[in-house]
């Protein structure tokens, strides 16, 4: 664990980041220290092969009104998620939010993926997600309150060529969000689902992005190789004006999220340069999940907010 100074007096929550080794992650944890938050920036290995990443974070925030740590936590593992909330908790004495922000891309054609690299995007970005809850969720039902923050992605909602692992899984954190609001409303634990547009500058996304090992089956699409060839090209003309999105706009609407008093934070939000418009469907589908809700009676479901 690396940790920085806790001698401020500004404070205001306690919030652990996933995945906060690049991009989105890293923005947000600097952007919710210097908005006077006490933040545990997670990722694997801190003070090993990521230690550089380490100590970037903390000296940009060695000054800021809140006060950032680095620890250790690798989503694909229960007993590393269980280690760092305990270490959050010895060290706060709660938690009051979690920003569900680890995930892995994939770029490439559907059939040429093998069963073994769907099964690990799943587990890296959905499955995740379940084993932090499962070490978050204790703590904040002992509270009766807390925030669990999903960073989604407009991809589930218009799927785009060439990522089907990646928006598959990303569906499935969308339903494991959406699902675990029903279960934790009751105890005073908000959800908020934020749908970031099309990054492709500013995140690690297409850098460290996996493609599938057969490459045979790959080759075995001719017919629209040009298009596989020139993903990179296409993406970018979502950007309005040209102009390629900043992912910093994420970690601003994560930073003001947080900041909303509790009852006042919506259950989804968009942070989109590029017009992807994930948003053309959220607001029937909110519609949809309260119709649902009165429908079958269980609106005492919705908790207390």
């Amino acid at each position: 664990m690396t940790t920085a100074s806790t001698d401020r007096t500004t404070i205001t929550s306690t919030v652990l980041v996933t995945g906060a080794g690049t991009g989105m992650g890293a923005l947000s944890s600097l952007s919710l220290a210097r908005a006077g938050h006490r933040v545990f920036a997670s990722m694997r290995d801190p003070e090993g092969r990521n230690a550089e990443k380490a100590q970037a974070l903390l000296a940009q925030t060695k000054d800021a009104p809140g006060v950032l740590s680095v620890v250790e936590l690798d989503v694909l593992s229960e007993q590393s998620a269980s280690d760092a909330v305990d270490h959050v908790v010895r060290e706060t004495g709660g938690l009051d939010v979690v920003v569900h922000n680890a995930a892995h891309l994939l770029v490439g054609v559907t059939e040429a993926f093998s069963p073994a690299e769907v099964l690990r995007a799943f587990d890296v970005n959905a499955v995740g997600a379940l084993r932090v809850n499962r070490a978050v969720l204790p703590v904040m039902r002992r509270q009766e309150s807390g925030l669990l923050l999903w960073v989604g992605s407009g991809t589930t909602r218009a799927i785009p060529p060439f990522l089907a692992p990646y928006s598959a899984a990303k569906a499935a954190f969308d339903a494991f969000a959406e699902s675990t609001a029903w279960d934790v409303a009751a105890y005073g634990i908000e959800t908020t689902i934020l749908m970031p547009g099309v990054f492709t500058r500013g995140t690690a996304h297409f850098a460290n992005a996996a493609f599938p090992a057969d490459t045979e089956r790959t080759a075995a699409y001719d017919k629209i190789a040009p298009f596989l060839a020139s993903m990179g090209e296409d993406t970018e003309r979502l950007m309005v004006n040209g102009v390629s999105a900043d992912p910093q706009i994420v970690a601003d609407e994560i930073a003001r999220v947080v900041g909303l008093p509790a009852g006042q934070r919506p259950r989804r939000t968009v942070a989109d340069g590029s017009d992807y418009g994930a948003e053309i469907i959220n607001g029937a589908a909110e519609e949809l999940r309260l119709r649902l809700a009165h429908r079958m009676g269980v609106t005492g479901l919705l908790g207390r907010l």
